[in-house]
This record gives structure tokens, C-alpha cells and sequence, in this order.
């Protein structure tokens, strides 16, 4: 099988991983109405004595609410951009949400995409600016902190754009326990594949994903389907990375995501047939 690849306007960054190694916890909170997004998820985070981590939620009303989803690049710049920004009137609801929680120039920064339903009953999907959106009804989110490392944005050469990646950070003493990583994945390698190899070549042979925010190119399905655009924004649930039935290292990822025709997919991706566009942003908790 070729995999499929995009080229990047820049130079190929050696190291195909960027990662942290740190500890973690899991814990929830409700996100209370009237807060951005990005407020309400940051005093979570602090109140549990982690500056980042990453969110999963699969329920939350918004109102304003304010996205982008993938779009062709109109100067070469990038192998694909972002569209205008959209205002959906009325409350959104979602159905699926991954966040990465971390910094931008010193300051709270969250990437998050979803899968949501807008008033007019349409099922859509995208990046949620999430400094511009507005919690309008309290709402359970399940998080995990690191401590130890922090995803900060910072310049990428390779795709020309500023991405969240991995940095160390001095520990804040948040009792995390789990040994966890943080991750980021380069383009043009298998999603699946990648994670499993990272796993593999530490020993680890059981972790858990607490979701991840990312994109690839297109995506194939296990149930068949395909999205051909080869621009996505996807959000991908927990999973777990085990033993599969031959003996090696499975990650069964369940994503839902837009392409950039505004098209809405969801279910398993099939391992080995789901290269990166961008970035993937993850974090792993050692079980």
C-alpha cells in the first residue's frame, strides 16, 4: 500500500515525534455558563493545579459561537488553510469535543475541535475559536492534566504555520501519579502506526489516549467509507493502544471530523491508511 502524502512548503523536521515526558491525573469539572471557553476551561485546569492538558467532551451548549473549518491555501504558502470565520445563530450544541489545552506567548491558548449541531438543525464541524465562544449552559467535561511539559505554539518551518507542540516545563507539584507523554505527530506518517511505534520502542505495552486534536489526509474507515478532500480538522475520542489479536500494538481511533467541502464524518479509522496532514496533538497515560 503507498500511503498517502501532502507535500509541506518546508524542510522535513528529522524528528518525526515531539514529545514531553511527565505525569498526569484525570478529573472533571463543569464548565459554568457565561465564561468563554477558553476561561472556563483554564480555571478548571487551575483549580486542579495543571496549567495544560487535554478535554474531552461529548455534550455542551454554546451561545455566541464562533468557528473555522480546513480550506484551500490561496497563496501556496500552506498545503491548506482555514476558511472565514462562522457565526451560527442560536445555541449549539455538541456532540463530540477534543481540546488541547496550553500556551500561546505566555498566555492561555486552547485548540479544539468538534462535531456539533447548530440550531437549524445542521450537523457541522471545525475548529472553535475558543476565546470568541461563550458557555451558555454548565456542562461536565472529562480532563487530563500534565505536569511536567506544556504544549506551547511555536513556528513549524516544515508546514509554515504555528503549532501547538511539546516543551518541557518545570513540575508544579500537581500530585499527578500516571506516567504520561505528550505528543505531537508530523505530517505524511500513519496515525495509528505512529502511536503504536512510539509505544513500542518504550516498552509500553498498554496506554490510554485522552483524545487529541489534529487533521489527515482525507481518512479511510473501517466500516469502508472514505473521505477523499484531503483536508480534515478531526478530534478524536479516548482509546486505548493494547495487544491486538496477532500479538502487536493496536490503537483503534475513533474520530469525527470535517473536511474542507464542509462534509461531517465520524467512526473508526482504519490502521495503516490515515497519514497526517499538519499536526496531531495527543497526550498518553501509561497504564
Amino acid at each position: 500500500m503507498t500511503m498517502r502524502r501532502t507535500a509541506q512548503p518546508g524542510p522535513k523536521t528529522p524528528e518525526r515525534i515531539q514529545w514531553v515526558e511527565g505525569r498526569g491525573r484525570a478529573f472533571s469539572f463543569t464548565l459554568p455558563a457565561g465564561l468563554s471557553l477558553l476561561e472556563a476551561v483554564r480555571r478548571g485546569f487551575a483549580d486542579a493545579g495543571f496549567v495544560g492538558g487535554v478535554v474531552n467532551a461529548a455534550e455542551g451548549a454554546f451561545a455566541p459561537f464562533a468557528y473555522v473549518i480546513p480550506a484551500l491555501s490561496k497563496d501556496g504558502r500552506n498545503a491548506a488553510f482555514y476558511s472565514e470565520t462562522f457565526r451560527p445563530a442560536g445555541i449549539t450544541r455538541l456532540k463530540m469535543a477534543s481540546m488541547t489545552l496550553g500556551r500561546n506567548e505566555g498566555n492561555p491558548f486552547i485548540h479544539c475541535h468538534a462535531v456539533w449541531n447548530e440550531a437549524d438543525g445542521r450537523i457541522m464541524g471545525g475548529h472553535v475559536l475558543a476565546d470568541q465562544t461563550i458557555v451558555a449552559e454548565p456542562f461536565l467535561v472529562q480532563a487530563f492534566g500534565f505536569d511536567g511539559g506544556v504544549f506551547d505554539v511555536e513556528p513549524d518551518a516544515e508546514t509554515n504555520f504555528k503549532l501547538f507542540g511539546p516543551v518541557p516545563l518545570k513540575p508544579a507539584g500537581s500530585k499527578a501519579a500516571a506516567r504520561a507523554f505528550a505528543l505531537r505527530l508530523r505530517p505524511n506518517q500513519d496515525f495509528a502506526h505512529a502511536l503504536e511505534g512510539f509505544c513500542a520502542a518504550r516498552g509500553i505495552t498498554r496506554a490510554r489516549l485522552h483524545g487529541g486534536v489534529g487533521s489527515t489526509i482525507g481518512a479511510r474507515f473501517a466500516d469502508g467509507r472514505r473521505v477523499e478532500p484531503f483536508a480534515t480538522e478531526l478530534a478524536v475520542r479516548p482509546a486505548e493502544i493494547a495487544a491486538g489479536p496477532a500479538g502487536g500494538l493496536q490503537a483503534e481511533l475513533d474520530v469525527g471530523l470535517v473536511d474542507y467541502q464542509g462534509d461531517v464524518a465520524e467512526g473508526r479509522l482504519v490502521r495503516g491508511d490515515n497519514p497526517v496532514l499538519m499536526t496531531m496533538e495527543l497526550v498518553l497515560e501509561v497504564l
